[in-house]
């Protein structure tokens, strides 16, 4: 089932991913100086807004990459049911997220291996350990 797409809200899941990134001590001075100047409230505030307006300087190249590579944007959670439903109708999900792709916890290996054919997750994917290591051969 080429593109199918199924879609769910929860507020069990994250809203961020925590990211480590190493700056040089030059860097990190500017950083501390624009904070303590009252530019920004704090390095992450920083960071975060450097990363903003860099993606929307590129915003056109984003959308229009999106858009060919046929990407679902934002936040995809796959139930139980949901792969249930999609195993008894023979089809098979092809995954293309920017965002979060979320797999319920009580999906099992078996079942994700039975309706899932592909993933392609730019951003995070939540799964069990054991679905994600079952899947990893059909991430891209």
């Amino acid at each position: 089932m080429a593109g199918k797409s199924l879609s769910r809200k929860s507020t069990s899941l994250p809203e961020s991913e925590k990211i480590t990134i190493n700056l040089g001590f030059v860097d990190l001075g500017h950083i501390d100086l624009l904070v303590k100047e009252g530019f920004y409230s704090n390095r992450t505030d920083l960071i975060r807004t450097a990363i903003r307006q860099h993606l929307m300087q590129h915003a056109e190249v984003l959308k229009q990459t999106v858009t060919r590579k046929t990407l679902t944007l934002g936040l995809h959670h796959f139930t139980r049911s949901d792969l249930e439903a999609v195993r008894a109708s023979g089809e098979r999900l092809q995954l293309r997220v920017l965002g979060l792709a979320s797999i319920a916890p009580d999906v099992s290996v078996e079942l994700a291996l039975a309706t899932i054919d592909s993933i392609l997750v730019l951003g995070a994917l939540s799964a069990s350990p054991e679905v994600k290591a079952a899947l990893a051969d059909r991430m891209r």
